[in-house]
């Protein structure tokens, strides 16, 4: 036992003896590394990814990451140098090359040792940096985002902020997909500079390229010819958007007026940067009318063929009237001359709750979730609050708000045999899962009306010599602070060419033109250039 106990005392003493010496190691090891560290700041570096490419359908690029300058400083190191002649004049020489005012800059934060005074500025101002040779002045380098096409692209693009993270259009609905992540490496600072580095704690790693769904020699050609139906009409706004007519994919979407993304003064203008096909509701009008033909067809309610009295329609104390008085009408002549009655008293035939189901299977009253900033829901006011007027007057399109894009996809149910699919920014590899709303066969007599409608009807002014073109005008007022003006429109036109199998789908917005105001006379022959250019004519 006793034997036992002078075990467990020596182990004891072991223990102690090892604890002791392993305190005097540690103890004079912080002295050691407080000596030879002392005056030395550790600070954390940013290792900035590579943002990722977006490029078209067709791998051009739309928007690239191309190396800049940026500067930072130590401002204690240059504060406490400031009774150096030489730095003073070195400083000067810095405020000229920059265009900026040092001191002012960096006595905003005097204690700063690692402080941006200027960043993504031309590479080639870096020779001249280096040969002022300003103590405490750093450079290194960052990507700077730049957009080859410029206005062309600019609304579907968008652009980034200074540190690179996607604010507007797709650079802001793939950020996080582009902008890949950053790394962290550490250097030490003395008051004298730099002194080394460390290796990276977190290797950064770039975003990836994304291949959309723009062509952007299309895209082009569409820009081109809504500037000149811009000029032409005197709009406020006029917009286009190209789909493909079977997968439903963005081929082109132009706004006009628009912005260069590469100019920072461009960008901070208001409203310049609004994608306004996207964004902005509008009553669709008359565009509404083979959306709403289309399901009483399918449902067997009417046929092309069925007469309806088009002569007048009383709906509660609201008359109703057509542009053009015709006592009798058939539903293919409903849509080619655009009978506001006719249509009406279509849409009367059914249960609100039919007709609100059909719209929000079609895509409205709800975003279609293409991921740009404000992309708007539209309105479909929901079906227990419609009157007997709200169920008439949305068949011709008034009380209800609609996007562009979200007016061009439901088109997509008379261009894909009946079947609606989402709409994609992305280039897709496959068909895409596809809803059937109406059937085949009444989607091809709907595709026969709507070119009637072009050849003899309203939408003449959108024919285009050699091409089988269809589609529907639309002409609405403006609904502004809860009331319409009968001095403000807006013009539209939806149609798809050709016609036995149609390729694209093209709606055009016009806002408050001032050269007349019906879609015949501004939104129909804005598209028939659009086709015109598509086709090279």
């Amino acid at each position: 036992m006793n034997r036992d106990k002078i075990v467990t005392v020596g182990f004891c003493l072991v223990t102690l003896s090892i604890i002791t010496r392993l305190f005097y190691i540690n103890n004079n090891e912080h002295v050691f590394l407080s000596q030879k560290f002392k005056n030395r700041i550790e600070k954390k570096i940013i290792l900035y990814a590579h943002r990722g490419q977006i490029l078209d359908r067709n791998q051009m690029p739309l928007a690239v990451s191309s190396p800049t300058l940026s500067i930072w400083t130590n401002n204690k190191i240059i504060l406490n140098n400031l009774n150096n002649e030489n730095n003073k004049e070195k400083i000067i020489q810095i405020n000229d090359l920059l265009n900026i005012n040092l001191l002012d800059l960096i006595n905003k934060k005097p204690n700063s040792t690692y402080f941006f005074i200027k960043r993504k500025i031309n590479p080639s101002l870096q020779n001249k940096i280096e040969m002022i040779n300003l103590e405490g002045l750093n450079v290194f380098y960052e990507d700077k985002r730049f957009y080859p096409y410029m206005n062309i692209s600019s609304h579907v693009i968008g652009f980034t902020n200074v540190d690179d993270n996607g604010i507007s259009g797709l650079e802001y609905s793939l950020n996080e997909t582009l902008k890949g992540y950053n790394g962290v490496k550490f250097i030490e600072l003395t008051p004298k500079g730099v002194m080394g580095e460390y290796q990276p704690q977190i290797l950064q790693k770039d975003g990836n390229n994304v291949n959309i769904s723009i062509d952007i020699n299309i895209q082009t050609k569409v820009y081109n010819a809504l500037s000149i139906s811009y000029k032409t009409t005197k709009a406020k706004d006029i917009s286009a958007v190209v789909l493909d007519a079977k997968t439903g994919e963005v081929i082109s979407l132009v706004n006009y007026p628009n912005y260069n993304p590469n100019i920072k003064s461009d960008i901070v203008r208001s409203n310049i940067t609004v994608n306004k096909a996207i964004v902005n509701v509008y009553d669709p009008g008359s565009i509404m009318k083979p959306l709403v033909i289309a399901k009483a067809i399918n449902d067997k309610i009417v046929n092309k063929n069925t007469i309806f009295d088009t002569s007048q329609l009383i709906v509660g104390k609201k008359k109703i009237k057509d542009d053009h008085f015709s006592p009798k009408l058939s539903v293919n002549d409903i849509i080619t001359q655009s009978s506001d009655i006719g249509t009406a008293k279509i849409a009367l035939k059914y249960q609100p709750k039919d007709l609100w189901d059909y719209y929000k299977s079609i895509g409205f009253g709800q975003k279609l979730n293409v991921g740009f900033p404000n992309e708007t829901n539209g309105l479909l006011l929901n079906y227990k609050k419609w009157t007997t007027v709200d169920q008439a007057l949305m068949s011709f399109g008034y009380g209800i708000s609609v996007s562009l894009l979200q007016m061009a996809h439901s088109y997509l149910i008379f261009t894909n045999n009946g079947c609606i699919n989402n709409v994609s920014f992305i280039k897709l590899n496959k068909n895409p899962i596809c809803q059937q709303i109406i059937s085949p066969t009444t989607a091809n007599i709907m595709k026969e009306i709507l070119f009637n409608t072009v050849e003899n009807g309203t939408g003449k002014s959108a024919k285009v010599d050699g091409v089988s073109v269809a589609g529907k005008t639309g002409t609405a007022q403006k609904f502004i602070n809860g009331k319409y003006y009968n001095t403000k429109h807006i013009s539209s036109f939806v149609g798809f060419f050709p016609v036995d199998k149609p390729k694209y789908i093209i709606a055009v917005m016009v806002d408050e033109p001032q050269n007349g105001y019906y879609a015949a006379a501004t939104a129909a022959p804005a598209f028939s250039n659009i086709v015109k250019s598509i086709n090279g004519k």
